[in-house]
């Protein structure tokens, strides 16, 4: 039996991020989704630290800032937002002044969900693959937390394909073979290829009228979000979002597939 005051004598806000998943077996099975994903993440946070890329660091906290808000671990989600803006200031003295601070936080969480969850090191965890179905629902971000989420909710009812940035999205649908795709969920802020590539790439190769698109974003910019609306989407759903959210604007997007 697992000790969920382990988390909360941590300064785990437990309470409130029950508000979003719901039931501690949910939130429970998606810590390790969060673990699974959190090496890679921190490596990549390291590296465009030290090369100074600001533009791709700044994308990298927020989406730790998004998934730590998530868990309910508050202290790092406020770190994380601090670096955030920092890094889209171009202030390179506070990040680094600040990044050991936020690095020891972020080893200090992962050591306490790996005594929660019985692990000592995080091992390779088997995905489920769902059996193939005749209709594919396409979720684009670059946070595993986020994708997984969404495929435990909808994995039953579509074949859920899940792509860390805008140009595997694509990628899927030029390789499609010949499976209905219903809909895509697409975050606006990730490295490499970000939505708002995918939305022009859309419009230019007229792809809105075979695939409705809706978008999930932690972007709090009200302009960035009107801009996004300057496409024929379905609709903005902001993060941190629940099950209930994600179900009526995945309902209402795959209205639309013609």
């Amino acid at each position: 039996m697992r000790d969920v005051n382990l988390l909360i004598n941590n300064g785990v806000n437990v309470k409130k991020s029950l508000e979003l998943f719901g039931d501690m077996a949910t939130y429970d099975d998606t810590l390790g989704d969060f673990l699974q994903d959190i090496n890679e993440k921190e490596t990549k946070i390291k590296q465009t630290k030290e090369t100074g890329d600001m533009a791709n660091y700044a994308i990298l906290v927020h989406g730790l800032k998004s998934d730590a808000k998530y868990f309910g671990f508050d202290t790092l989600a406020e770190l994380a937002y601090n670096h955030e803006m920092a890094s889209k200031e171009n202030n390179m003295y506070y990040v680094t002044e600040h990044f050991d601070e936020l690095i020891t936080e972020l080893d200090r969480i992962v050591h306490i969900v790996k005594q929660y969850l019985g692990l000592e090191e995080v091992g390779t965890s088997t995905t489920f693959v769902a059996p193939k179905k005749d209709r594919a629902l396409i979720v684009v971000d670059d946070s595993a937390v986020i994708k997984n989420f969404v495929s435990k909710i909808f994995n039953n009812q579509f074949e859920v394909l899940m792509a860390n940035d805008g140009n595997e999205a694509l990628q899927m649908i030029a390789n499609n073979q010949g499976i209905k795709i219903v809909g895509m969920l697409l975050d606006l802020n990730m490295p490499n290829f970000n939505g708002f590539q995918v939305l022009e790439y859309f419009r230019n190769n007229n792809l809105f009228d075979l695939i409705p698109v809706s978008i999930i974003t932690g972007v709090g910019d009200d302009e960035l979000v009107a801009k996004a609306f300057n496409y024929p989407i379905v609709d903005v759903l902001r993060k941190p979002f629940n099950e209930r959210d994600i179900k009526e604007v995945v309902e209402k997007t795959v209205q639309y597939a013609h």
